[in-house]
């Protein structure tokens, strides 16, 4: 059951220590039939592709089966063939329902990887898995980054901020909460994620490269030890 909250400042939060995104959601799916949601990934989609930094990649090497839902315009017509076991189709999310009826294809696992942060009405999507029936008692798997990370607060003190242009929203342990209760779930879980500077590891290289990792390795230690400061979070609940 998730943790009762007052939404009192002061109430203590109870959360792990944060995992590694993509192996703790891949682990998740292994030997699943796996719906994954913004499946392509286009922030650095050619550096990702091979270097265990896509999500969707590393858990069609796990699962049973992936079939991916992306509206990029980077994808082919028919589709992009990722794997003998998997694939993405270009779609709308909101139209799930023919997109499975389509595909002939039902979840035991739906993963939304780094996407409710670009979608205009969260609540109304996190409502949408549990009004189809051909997702009831599927898990659901979702990540996003976190209104209280570290990293965002360190580079504020400089007047920067590190958010992407499709952003539409960030939220906290609280926020997503809330989100959850709202939107009919009765259990979940959410668990911290650390920081990995991926993009700006591949940008910078010699003695600028050095200093990222060296950030990196710094702010994940205080990740750890105030795990609420996380890069982000990942949901899981039963739909």
């Amino acid at each position: 059951m998730p943790q009762p909250l007052h939404y009192t400042p002061l109430e203590k939060i109870i959360v792990s220590k944060p995992a590694d995104r993509i192996r703790w959601i891949s682990r998740r799916c292994s030997g699943k039939q796996v719906l994954d949601l913004g499946a392509m990934d286009e922030t650095a989609f050619a550096q990702k592709r091979n270097s265990g930094n896509w999500l969707h990649e590393e858990i069609a090497k796990c699962a049973k089966r992936v079939v991916g839902l992306d509206s990029s315009s980077m994808l082919p017509d028919d589709g992009l063939k990722t794997a003998d076991n998997a694939c993405i189709r270009r779609g709308d999310i909101f139209d799930l329902a023919a997109f499975l009826e389509r595909e002939k294809f039902t979840p035991d696992t739906v993963v939304a990887g780094e996407l409710i942060e670009h979608i205009d009405n969260p609540l109304a999507f996190l409502r949408l898995f549990r009004s189809l029936d051909i997702l009831r008692g599927a898990e659901f798997v979702f990540s996003t980054p976190n209104a209280t990370a570290l990293h965002n607060a360190l580079i504020g003190l400089f007047g920067r901020e590190s958010t992407h242009q499709d952003h539409l929203c960030i939220f906290s342990f609280k926020t997503l909460s809330t989100l959850m209760r709202r939107a009919g779930y009765d259990d979940w879980t959410i668990t911290p994620y650390h920081s990995d500077f991926v993009e700006m590891k591949s940008r910078n290289r010699g003695l600028r490269g050095q200093l990222v990792t060296g950030g990196e390795a710094a702010i994940r230690a205080a990740e750890r030890a105030f795990p609420l400061l996380s890069f982000g979070y990942i949901v899981v609940t039963r739909i």
